[in-house]
């Protein structure tokens, strides 16, 4: 996956296509600007380039007009951006990484007792 940092601009079609599924150039501008001028159109599709370039996005090109698809789920793309977050400030270390996001006590009650879960089933899998 050559999915280099993605922009909140791409990251906006990103979500559009996960809810969706796949849309055209013209609907995605139409949702995401509210109008498919050729402005809005150019700058969808300029956009839609470059996440096809990060291998984040394909298009059905048997359509017309080309119907775009997210090529990566939400969970990959956090994946990818946390663990550059962690090469870059953590000497790749995730653990470091996550310790800072809990200590943060940024968790709510609910986020801590669904990590707990987690950690504990990877523990009995481990077993």
């Amino acid at each position: 996956m050559a999915t280099n940092d993605v922009t909140p601009a791409e990251l906006a079609i990103l979500e559009e296509l996960w809810k969706v599924g796949k849309s055209s150039i013209k609907e995605l501008a139409q949702t995401l600007y509210g109008a498919s001028t050729p402005s809005d159109i150019a700058t969808v599709q300029k956009l839609l380039g470059r996440l096809e370039g990060k291998e984040c996005v394909g298009r059905n090109r048997e359509t017309w007009p080309n119907e775009f698809f997210a090529t990566i789920n939400r969970d990959a793309l956090i994946g990818h951006r946390l663990q550059v977050t962690a090469d870059q400030l953590c000497d790749g270390t995730m653990g470091t990484l996550l310790t800072h996001l809990v200590q943060s006590k940024k968790l709510n009650g609910r986020e801590r007792q669904r990590l707990r879960k987690l950690l504990d089933d990877l523990d009995t899998k481990k077993q």
